[in-house]
């Protein structure tokens, strides 16, 4: 009796076994399954651009590293410095000495990030009104600032010793924003470099020259130039990419220009790699790319220092900085004003695109007071004006006005134009209930605006109006609204030096 029993339970076990076989853990198939192989069509197949970015509009990154230390000129210090004849390379051996004797890797114990506080600095981006925020996690100068095994040049071993892009992110996920890092690293290794008239090739960062430090073959140091075969080094430009992507889960990785430097099949495979990632953990993920780099099929295109000149159906962003001289903090920095700021970003929101703003910390930790001060200003417009950037959609028009466009350096028109309030932006609300007229400036009490398009038989709003409002205020705005033109006139309300904004509430 006792064996049938034994034998009985055996069957039992068997079947629960089996069954258990024929229905897998799907979890643990989600965590193995691979999406998206390495080439185009297959990851063409990945949304482009997420609706948290279509939502967000606004983002922060900052260009901090080792370069801050000279805080001279810009944050091309480093290449500038090895450049024979260049205003750097003069300034560098008349404070510092000969490049021979004090290479760029003396200023890393000099970079101490002292005063560096993740949370204060994420809870000011917070306050500033961005909802997407991260470091240039490494610039064309080869120091990554997290904790990495695959470069010895890092702010968790050197300089800070703190890992930089960790404490960002978990302050970012603390404060409920995305989290985006940046990668300028793609332009470090040394090309032509061993032929004297190659040397300062514009294609490589650093300089070859025999008698310095760039030419070094020491494991470190030569890691740190780009000093090693192309081969390593495009094995270690993706391994970093991987390692922010596996430690710290990135909601979108940026590239600056000449990633078309990297082999398309590493391209090809970083792109899938990330996309991978992503899936197992459930993010809606992007990739920045500037020029051509990347298909349009694959990421959201940047326009650096500039912007679109029309409306575009697929979404875009450019990246801006507060400063007019530098990237990163150099001394003697000079800044625009937040209406220009914050007017140049108005418009590319009502182009379909979004902003990236870069802010430029000092290498103590420290972001400067005119910095802040205009972030500031930021924030407290979009407290009281938000809704008519956050979770919108372009109109029929971007808007009207006779503000010059100036072309950009990088493509599409500059993103330093002078708005005024006869400049006027238009968004709407994704449910096409609102629609907002926004005046970048302040426009002057009792003025009649004309804007024929609106007429009923020219581009009306979707629906019948119920009431125009001065937004921030229950101010309503007297308006005539026939078959061929439309006319308002500015109230008596409380408005905005930096943009006003007129809401108009929609059946």
């Amino acid at each position: 009796m006792c064996k049938k029993l034994t034998f009985l339970f055996l069957a039992v076990l068997s079947m629960v076994s089996c069954k258990k076989d024929k229905e897998p853990n799907l979890s643990s198939l989600k965590e193995t399954k691979e999406i998206y192989t390495p080439d185009w069509e297959s990851l063409a197949k990945h949304k482009t651009a997420p609706d948290w970015l279509s939502d967000a509009k606004f983002g922060i990154y900052f260009h901090w590293g080792v370069y801050t230390v000279p805080a001279y000129e810009n944050e091309w210090y480093p290449s500038k410095m090895y450049i024979k004849d260049h205003p750097v390379y003069k300034h560098h051996l008349k404070t510092y000495g000969s490049q021979k004797e004090f290479g760029y890797h003396h200023f890393v114990p000099d970079f101490k990030a002292e005063h560096f506080d993740a949370e204060e600095w994420v809870s000011l981006f917070k306050k500033a009104g961005a909802k997407f925020a991260g470091p240039v996690a490494q610039h064309h100068d080869g120091f990554a600032m997290w904790k990495s095994e695959v470069n010895p040049w890092n702010s968790f071993d050197k300089g800070p010793k703190k890992d930089i892009t960790g404490e960002i992110a978990k302050a970012i996920r603390k404060n409920d924003m995305k989290l985006i890092t940046t990668f300028h690293h793609a332009r470090n290794l040394q090309r032509n470099t061993h032929q004297p008239e190659n040397w300062g090739d514009f294609n490589s960062h650093y300089t070859y020259n025999p008698d310095w430090h760039t030419s070094s073959k020491d494991p470190e140091l030569s890691i740190l130039y780009g000093n090693i075969p192309k081969e390593k080094f495009h094995q270690n430009w993706a391994r970093q990419i991987n390692e922010v992507v596996d430690q710290y889960h990135p909601d979108a990785i940026w590239f600056d220009s000449w990633l078309d430097f990297i082999p398309e099949k590493i391209r090809q495979q970083m792109c899938a790699d990330y996309f991978n990632e992503a899936a197992k953990n459930d993010q809606e993920v992007f990739i920045g790319y500037k020029q051509r780099d990347l298909p349009k099929e694959i990421g959201v295109l940047d326009i650096e220092q500039g912007g679109k000149k029309d409306i575009t159906e697929k979404l875009w962003m450019t990246d801006i900085t507060l400063s007019y001289k530098s990237w990163s903090y150099v001394e003697g920095q000079t800044y625009k004003d937040t209406h220009m700021v914050m007017s140049n970003l108005i418009d590319v929101v009502s182009k379909n695109g979004v902003v990236l703003l870069n802010v430029s910390p000092k290498a103590d930790g420290t972001i400067p007071q005119e910095q802040r001060k205009i972030l500031l200003e930021m924030g407290d417009w979009f407290s009281k004006y938000g809704e008519a950037i956050y979770n919108t959609k372009p109109w029929d028009v971007f808007g009207f006005g006779n503000a010059q466009s100036e072309e950009g350096v990088h493509g599409g028109q500059s993103a330093t134009i002078k708005y005024t309030a006869d400049d006027i932006r238009i968004t709407q609300s994704k449910d096409e209930k609102s629609m907002y007229l926004i005046f970048l400036g302040k426009p002057k009490v009792g003025k009649e605006v004309s804007l024929r398009l609106l007429a009923k038989h020219r581009l009306p709003p979707r629906s019948n109006i119920k009431r125009i409002v001065v937004l921030g205020s229950e101010t309503e705005v007297a308006y005539d609204w026939g078959h061929s033109g439309f006319k308002l006139t500015i109230p008596d309300a409380p408005m905005s030096d930096i943009a006003t904004v007129l809401k108009f509430e929609l059946e």
